[in-house]
């Protein structure tokens, strides 16, 4: 379906309340044009679970550096947004209480998020604190330790790995966990959608929403790592091609 611009729903309103008597004229006629419509951008994604699992065993394969392995391992586990795992900064963890806290200004709606890691991530995270532990960032450029690993980096190791753009982007492990949690019927649809730090476009909803599901995200969280655990383990081998 294709989006529809603010001017058009406006108009509809005004056009609603000239036929009622409500108002005179539609003022948006001056806005045509003005407001554009939003544009969608679809990401490729691996969603079908055996396929995902082929995808998870090619990672666990992954020859390339480790910290590039750690990102993409984590990307599964907690399917951030690729930009986020990437400026990531060690002082925003807290491993003894397993929750990563992304500060406002990182994330994409402007609004702190907070991250339940299961215990496999915590794994990840001991490991690779060995490694870039005593810098700012967990993924550090390999030119510049002051500034985070390039946005480039993800999407290369995933065609290192066969993978190709119209098969799997960074971007594409949230989509697969977003699809495969709801699928599974096990967990409430809004705190889904609070892990992937999406914002209700209804305002009376967002703002009368209970809290934000963190009991709940901390069981899914841990569910979500053991059944990509289960699904490294077993599935359709999805071959690495050269």
């Amino acid at each position: 379906m294709k989006p529809r611009s603010g001017s058009a729903t406006i108009g509809e309103v005004f056009r609603y309340a000239v036929a009622t008597g409500r108002a005179d004229a539609d003022p948006t006629g001056a806005l045509k044009g003005a407001l554009a419509a939003p544009t969608v951008q679809h990401r490729a994604a691996i969603i079908e679970p055996k396929a995902f699992g082929g995808l998870l065993r090619a990672i666990a394969a992954y020859e390339g550096a480790p910290e590039t392995q750690a990102a993409l391992e984590l990307l599964a586990l907690t399917f951030v947004r690729p930009g986020e795992l990437r400026a990531a900064e060690w002082t925003e963890f807290d491993l003894d209480a397993s929750v990563w806290s992304i500060p406002g200004e990182k994330m994409k709606m402007k609004r702190p998020h907070r991250v339940p890691l299961a215990p496999h991530s915590i794994g990840i995270l001991l490991e690779l604190q060995a490694i870039t532990g005593h810098g700012k960032f967990l993924f550090p450029s390999v030119r510049s330790a002051v500034r985070c690993m390039s946005e480039n980096t993800i999407n290369a190791a995933l065609r290192r790995l066969g993978f190709e753009k119209d098969e799997m982007t960074g971007h594409g492990f949230r989509s697969a966990a977003s699809s495969m949690l709801n699928e599974s019927g096990l967990w409430n649809a809004d705190a889904i959608e609070r892990q992937l730090a999406h914002v209700d476009n209804d305002s009376v909803r967002r703002a009368y929403a209970r809290a934000d599901y963190w009991e709940e995200r901390v069981r899914m969280m841990a569910w979500w790592a053991n059944r990509c655990d289960e699904l490294r383990r077993g599935g359709i081998v999805v071959p690495i091609r050269a």
